[in-house]
């Protein structure tokens, strides 16, 4: 059974926007930190974004930074990712991620959760 479960992927327009959820489904990583990585058609998993148990810190890869926003939502265990300004270039699955040190260069992920497909054409 997965642990996290990703949705809200699908296809945009670029330009557009897309929101991601990922939902702690057994509240199994309410400490630890949470985040999503991409693979593009090609390329290895790169980080995307990242955010700690309680919200206060936040981390983006360079790609990103000005146009995604991650969020966490306790109550609903579940974390969000606002993709705004999406470029063909964002096109990729995501995965949503878990563990205790996200934050570090490079991140170090515990956990992988399932993907969702992001296509963005121009």
């Amino acid at each position: 059974q997965e642990q996290l479960v990703g949705s809200g992927g699908g296809w945009v327009q670029a330009g557009g926007s897309l929101r991601l959820s990922c939902a702690d489904v057994g509240r199994t990583f309410s400490s630890q930190m949470m985040g999503w990585f991409r693979q593009a058609p090609g390329k290895e998993r790169a980080f995307v974004a990242s955010i700690s148990f309680n919200g206060a810190n936040k981390y983006y890869a360079d790609s990103v930074k000005g146009r995604f926003t991650i969020s966490r939502d306790t109550g609903k265990d579940t974390v969000y990712l606002q993709m705004n300004s999406l470029k063909s270039d964002d096109t990729a699955v995501y995965f949503c991620v878990a563990g205790y040190n996200l934050g570090l260069q490079p991140p170090k992920v515990d956990y992988w959760g399932q993907g969702t497909q992001v296509t963005v054409s121009e």
